[in-house]
C-alpha cells in the first residue's frame, strides 16, 4: 500500500492543542502543583490565534466577510499578528491600530505579515480621537468592505476559549484542575476558560492577573469604573483603562496585581530555570502564582494551571534586553556568571 505524505494543509490547522507542562524548579519550595498552559505553541506563537482564527470564520459563515475585504482591530500586538497570519492564508487585507506601547519587535513583525500598522499614543483616554480604539473605528467607518473584530467587545472572543482552551485544560488535567490563573486584558482568555471549567466543576477557583495602572481588579470588587484607577504602566496585552465587555467579571473569584518590574524579572527567572522563553505577560502571570503562593491560596494538594498567553521573541528589544531593562530601573540583582557574554579579540 503506498504511504501518504502527512502534512498540515496550511499553518491555521495548528492553532490549538497547545501542551501542559509542568514548573519544576521555578515553583519548588512553593505548595501545589504547578502546570502551565503554553500558548506559544500557536502557529502565531499566542493565545490570540485562538480567537482570530475563530471570529473570521464566524463572521465568513454569516455572510459578513468575503473575499478582498479588509478586517480591521485594535491590538497589543499579538491579536493583530494572528489577524495577519489568517488573512494571508485567506487571502484578507489587514489593517492594525497598535498601541505604542507595544514592543518594535511586534510592530516590526506586523509589518512584516503584510498588515498596514497605525501606531496610536498608548497613554491616552479611550475615547480620544488618537486611541487605538477611536482610530481603528474612523478607519471602520471610512473604509468600505472592512469588518471590525473588536476584541474587547467581541463575545466571539470569549466564545473561542470556551470551545477550545477550556475544554483542552479539563482533558489534560483529567479533571483535576483546582486553580486557573490567567492575565485579563481583553478578558476573552479567561472569560471563556473560566465558564467550561465552571460549568464542569463550580468549585474550581479562577484567578486573574491584573497590572497596577489598570481599572479590572477595581471594578471586580466594586462594579465601579474609577478613573483614579488609572496610570501608565509598561506590561503589553495586560488590564484596562476601560471595562471590557470581552470580560465575563461574574466568572472570575478574584483578581491580584502585579508589578512591571516584579513581571519582567519573573519572565526571565521562567526562562532560566524552566527553559521556556516567554513574554511580558506570561512573566506577569508567573508573578501574580508566587504572589498569591505567599498570601496562602495554594495548599500541597492543589493542581494549579496558569495561562502563559505569548512567547519571548516578541520581547528582545524590552524585558530581554539588558539596556531595556537598566533604563526602567528593573537592574537585575544579580549576574549570572554562566549568562554572561564575553568577546574574544
Amino acid at each position: 500500500m503506498k504511504e501518504e505524505i502527512k502534512a498540515y494543509n496550511n499553518v491555521l490547522e495548528l492553532i490549538g492543542d497547545t501542551p501542559l507542562i509542568k514548573l519544576n524548579k521555578i515553583t519548588q519550595n512553593m505548595k501545589g502543583n504547578y502546570f502551565a498552559k503554553v500558548e506559544a505553541f500557536n502557529p502565531g506563537h499566542s493565545s490570540k490565534d485562538r480567537i482570530a482564527l475563530h471570529i473570521i470564520e464566524e463572521a465568513e459563515s454569516k455572510g459578513i466577510l468575503k473575499p478582498g475585504d479588509t478586517i480591521i482591530e485594535t491590538t497589543s500586538g499579538n491579536t493583530g499578528f494572528s489577524i495577519a497570519m489568517v488573512s494571508i492564508i485567506k487571502g484578507y487585507n489587514c489593517i492594525l491600530a497598535v498601541s505604542s506601547k507595544s514592543s518594535a519587535d511586534k510592530i516590526d513583525m506586523l509589518k512584516t505579515m503584510g498588515a498596514k500598522v497605525y501606531v496610536c499614543p498608548a497613554h491616552v483616554s479611550a475615547d480620544d480621537p488618537r486611541s487605538y480604539y477611536e482610530v481603528a473605528k474612523k478607519l471602520h467607518q471610512e473604509i468600505e468592505g472592512s469588518v471590525y473584530i473588536n476584541q474587547y467587545f467581541n463575545e466571539l472572543n470569549i466564545d473561542a476559549h470556551y470551545h477550545t482552551t477550556g475544554p483542552e485544560i479539563w482533558e489534560q488535567t483529567a479533571g483535576k484542575i483546582t486553580h486557573l490563573v490567567a492575565c485579563s486584558g481583553t478578558g476573552g482568555t479567561i472569560s471563556g476558560t473560566a465558564r467550561f471549567l465552571k460549568e464542569k466543576n463550580p468549585n474550581i477557583q479562577i484567578i486573574g492577573i491584573d497590572a497596577y495602572g489598570s481599572v479590572l481588579q477595581k471594578y471586580h470588587e466594586t462594579k465601579q469604573f474609577d478613573a483614579k484607577e488609572i496610570y501608565p504602566y509598561r506590561i503589553e496585552g495586560l488590564g484596562k483603562n476601560l471595562i471590557p465587555t470581552a470580560t465575563d467579571f461574574d466568572k472570575i473569584d478574584k483578581f491580584v496585581k502585579v508589578t512591571d518590574e516584579a513581571s519582567a524579572h519573573s519572565a526571565r527567572e521562567l526562562a532560566s530555570t524552566e527553559g521556556l522563553f516567554l513574554g511580558y505577560t506570561s512573566g506577569a502571570a508567573m508573578q501574580g502564582l508566587k504572589q498569591l503562593e505567599e498570601e496562602g491560596a495554594f495548599t500541597e494538594n492543589s493542581n494549579i494551571v496558569v495561562i502563559f498567553p505569548d512567547h519571548g521573541s516578541r520581547y528582545m528589544s524590552k524585558i530581554y534586553s539588558d539596556a531595556w531593562m537598566n533604563q526602567q530601573g528593573f537592574t537585575e540583582a544579580e549576574t549570572k556568571e554562566k549568562a554572561a557574554i564575553e568577546y574574544v579579540k
